[in-house]
């Protein structure tokens, strides 16, 4: 079944010598696993490597085949090309980090289209924007709506954020839970539109303890999630 549809990358590794498996979400499929047969070292192969850079946007072309777990690229081609995403190196940063998340997080095999825009729509906004330090806390708010996490915010006046129930309290009913200044940023976080609005400035501790509270809600409420690797890389990149 002949099958075009745009996709993500959301994760890639080598496979024997030449060849490389490449996790994408796709806007008609889902996510999907492609096998991608002779990536070697030639100029040639560099310059096919290039198309499966991290959260790199194609159209693709597929022979898809429900029965099989991995499938086979039949034909792509870049649907936009990044100025910015891949070459800005706290952009870049940003992108290792949330392109983890997302392979963490996302595991539907059936289509959800208004997740995979709304990820697309975020990454091209991304790349345009020089004012995006805050971008990577925003967006991973904003995903939890898609996921089916998003905060309840009926009572935002409230001193207390229940991160296991994920809404506002009047007392603290939780180990799990953000209050004080923390609450203030965390609010504000809620409040934004990344695209709509102009994006505060946070400092790099208060970045932290925003990010630290946002991936404790992340391991509350996804299954199995764990604490990416390149948290480390982001928070050295950020520190400056």
């Amino acid at each position: 079944m002949l099958i075009s549809s745009p996709g993500i990358i959301l994760s890639k590794v080598r496979y024997q010598d030449n060849d490389l498996i490449v996790k994408c979400l796709t806007r008609d499929l889902g996510v999907v696993s492609y096998m991608i047969k002779n990536i070697s070292m030639s100029k040639k192969s560099k310059n096919k490597f290039a198309f499966f850079q991290l959260l790199n946007i194609l159209d693709l072309e597929t022979n898809y085949n429900p029965n099989r777990s991995i499938q086979y690229i039949k034909d792509l081609k870049v649907k936009y090309n990044f100025t910015s995403l891949h070459t800005n190196i706290y952009k870049s940063s940003v992108v290792m980090f949330l392109s983890e998340i997302l392979s963490n997080i996302i595991h539907i095999e059936t289509k959800d289209m208004e997740l995979f825009d709304f990820i697309e729509k975020s990454l091209i906004w991304y790349d345009k924007s020089e004012d995006s330090s805050t971008f990577y806390l925003i967006f991973l708010m904003k995903i939890t709506h898609y996921l089916g996490f998003y905060p309840d915010c009926t009572n935002m006046s409230y001193n207390y954020f229940n991160l296991e129930e994920g809404l506002f309290e009047s007392s603290k009913n939780s180990q799990y839970v953000i209050e004080g200044s923390s609450l203030v940023l965390f609010k504000t976080i809620l409040g934004i539109k990344f695209d709509t609005s102009k994006l505060p400035f946070i400092d790099k501790t208060n970045k932290k303890d925003i990010l630290k509270n946002i991936l404790i809600y992340f391991k509350l409420h996804v299954d199995g999630f764990k604490d990416p690797k390149s948290l480390k890389v982001l928070n050295q990149i950020f520190a400056d």
